[in-house]
């Protein structure tokens, strides 16, 4: 069996190792027009940064290693620019002498990647002082520059990943940063009231976020001398970068034939075969599947490129892997946040019709006595099943370890009541004796029974309409006298048994604390002294006063 590989990074060499442990008999060949193989494009970012000492750390194989340890024929600087699949042919061209010959194949794989969308106003245009981070020799390009031309200023337009990772190491190289986003929020995958967190993050770094608003107009001639936006602000920098998302290279699968999926990449089947007999698509080009919904997802990520290229290369020597969806799992660094995410967020949840219960969590990592920090959790449960739909967290540390516990307990299909049973590790370094994993479970298996959670922005709606309600401040007297919600009258928990004889147990009862905890023991007497609807304030005064703020930003 003749195997052919185009693209050579991530999905690529996962194929061609794993049909190679599988059979000894079979040729494989890899194509790719870059110089660079099997490279870690996630770390790019930090080299530029100088946080990774040399470019070569992130490309530690290359073409003899697969030679000499897999027998894999893996060939740099070659371009195939054509197939013809009724004879199965590809027309290959060799960049470095232009040389231009055909090779034969029975089963082709479609490795091609993806490549960065680039704004309409830039395409066609060249600039010194713009850049792309597309592979290892863009990301030589843009060191070279820094430290060559030493700029001051930069504009990074895109809030994702890659804008957010560039962002942070120009910033900390010194240098005045300001980020554009088309969108409202950072991270526009994220639900915008946890998103505004990273906005926060920004503030606090001394870097500039411009909100809804991109380059509409360039000017310059080798170089870009200013940049107009959407809003008709005049920029200038000495460099900018442009991370404004990515689209797949489905070029050469389209030209034979191959089938796209309703989000633009290619559709497979769990083996990773297109609908051609003997053609799969692995990694950045091919489209996922999300393990909740079942429903197709493009969210190119290295780990998925792994996974789907060592799936491909299995079944197609005969093996018994399949591809089981995805979950989206991501996490990023951003200064001194970690920003994590897995599964549904709140609104795609209530996008795919599920009728939710939000939890905001915010606990520490470990006890305080261990410099513990707090991390925010928003878990969103369904109410119908009580299975775990998402989970997004931010925090100073220990978010990895968290985000990993949800997404594999997600992808098993848990429900809330299962996470407070997982015996999760403990000792005061790491966690704390009630990890936040497990509360996350309680509080929200308490939410999905007999105590149901409120919102900020429900809240807010409320006071927006007027709504007649009884607000209850269960802090203490000092807390409430710093500052507490508009409208809300203080009771403490303590004295909430005696005093709620007073209040309207028949009107709609609010009651917070700092974070939720007392909160709900607020609750739990008052619903015990025959108050019809009480809610709990999810994540508390604090929540309330994020959102608000942003509210205040808003107008």
């Amino acid at each position: 069996m003749k195997i052919i590989i185009i693209g050579s990074v991530a999905s690529g060499t996962s194929v061609a190792t794993k049909a190679r442990r599988n059979s000894e008999s079979a040729t494989i060949t890899l194509y790719d027009k870059d110089t660079d193989i099997s490279y870690a494009v996630c770390g790019i970012p930090y080299a530029i940064g100088g946080e990774v000492g040399d470019f070569d750390e992130l490309t530690p194989r290359d073409a003899q290693w697969f030679k000499a340890r897999h027998n894999v024929d893996v060939h740099t600087s070659h371009e195939v620019l054509s197939i013809d699949h009724s004879v199965k042919t590809v027309l290959v061209k060799n960049l470095l002498t232009d040389e231009i010959f055909e090779d034969n194949y029975d089963v082709l794989v479609f490795a091609t990647g993806a490549s960065y969308q680039t704004p309409e106003v830039f395409q066609n245009q060249t600039f010194d002082n713009v850049f792309q981070v597309r592979n290892i020799h863009s990301g030589k390009v843009i060191k070279s520059f820094i430290d060559r031309q030493q700029p001051k200023t930069a504009v990074v337009v895109g809030a994702g990943y890659i804008g957010l990772e560039m962002a942070e190491q120009l910033k900390k190289q010194g240098l005045d940063v300001t980020v554009l986003q088309r969108s409202q929020h950072p991270m526009p995958h994220l639900d915008w009231d946890m998103a505004i967190r990273i906005e926060d993050e920004m503030q606090k770094q001394g870097i500039q976020f411009r909100a809804e608003e991109t380059i509409a107009e360039v000017r310059g001639t080798t170089r870009l001398e200013t940049a107009v936006t959407t809003k008709g602000n005049v920029l200038q920098a000495d460099l900018y970068i442009l991370a404004t998302g990515v689209r797949p290279n489905i070029a050469l699968a389209t030209s034979i034939g191959v089938t796209l999926g309703e989000t633009g990449a290619i559709v497979t089947d769990k083996t990773m075969q297109t609908n051609l007999e003997g053609v799969y698509a692995v990694g950045d080009v091919a489209e996922s599947f999300h393990v909740i919904t079942g429903k197709p997802i493009y969210r190119p990520m290295a780990t998925t490129a792994n996974k789907m290229g060592r799936i491909a290369g299995d079944a197609m020597t005969g093996g018994a892997l399949r591809f089981q969806g995805i979950l989206g799992t991501g996490i990023l660094r951003f200064f001194d946040l970690t920003i994590a995410q897995t599964g549904l967020t709140e609104k795609e949840a209530l996008d795919e019709g599920y009728d939710v219960a939000v939890l905001f969590n915010i606990k520490p990592d470990k006890p305080a006595y261990m410099a513990g920090q707090d991390m925010v959790i928003k878990a969103v449960a369904d109410k119908v099943s009580h299975r775990i739909l998402g989970a997004q967290i931010m925090g100073t540390q220990g978010v990895d370890k968290r985000i990993d516990v949800f997404a594999a307990s997600m992808t098993l299909g848990v429900k809330a009541e299962d996470l407070f049973h997982m015996d999760l590790a403990y000792a005061p370094p790491f966690s704390t004796t009630k990890d936040v994993v497990a509360y996350t479970g309680m509080a929200l298996t308490n939410a999905l029974n007999a105590a149901p959670l409120m919102t900020a922005q429900e809240l807010l709606a409320l006071q927006d309409n007027q709504t007649e309600m009884t607000l209850i401040d269960a802090r203490t007297a000092e807390s409430y006298a710093k500052g507490h919600i508009p409208g809300a009258i203080h009771i403490s928990v303590s004295a909430l048994r005696e005093e709620s004889a007073s209040l309207d147990k028949d009107k709609l009862t609010i009651v917070y604390c700092y974070k939720g905890v007392a909160g709900n023991a607020a609750q739990n007497i008052l619903q015990h002294e025959g108050f019809k609807t009480v809610y709990n304030l999810t994540g508390g005064h604090e929540q309330y006063q994020e959102i608000a703020k942003q509210a205040k930003r808003e107008h």
